[in-house]
């Protein structure tokens, strides 16, 4: 895969792929309208953020590029790419628990927040790996 050249689309299977951990200038895009849902994303090499109705959906630091992102009210599911150890947040149902897989591998479980957030670290490469978070 490779990074996202418009910084966010909609994919085929009506998924989501944003961000370019490439460069060092920001990029954003504040109203992209998909799915009934307005998002805004920034994306550079230090981060990568996007907002779903004005609240955090995802967010990694350093950046990535996120591709076919799906979120349903069991679970997320996409993959990631970048540099190095890299730390992901999402913000979920609060004081909700969730399992966390890396490449078909289960890396725990956590409990989200009160303000629902949850973080953990990846270490991505230019192959992407695949993510799973799962509604305990």
């Amino acid at each position: 895969m490779a990074v996202i050249d418009e910084v966010i689309r909609v994919e085929g299977d009506n998924s989501l792929s944003f961000g370019n951990y490439s460069v060092s200038q920001k990029q954003k895009v504040n109203e992209f309208e998909a799915l009934g849902d307005v998002y805004k994303v920034k994306t550079h090499n230090e981060i990568t953020r996007l907002e779903k109705n004005g609240k955090l959906l995802i967010e990694t630091v350093p950046g990535a590029t996120v591709h076919n992102l799906k979120v349903s009210e069991k679970n997320i599911i996409f993959s990631a790419e970048g540099y190095d150890d890299t730390q992901v947040t999402l913000e979920l149902a609060s004081d909700v628990s969730y399992k966390i897989y890396v490449d078909d591998v289960n890396i725990g479980k956590m409990k989200a927040n009160l303000s629902g957030k949850i973080s953990f670290s990846v270490d991505l490469s230019t192959v992407p790996k695949s993510i799973r978070i799962e509604k305990i």
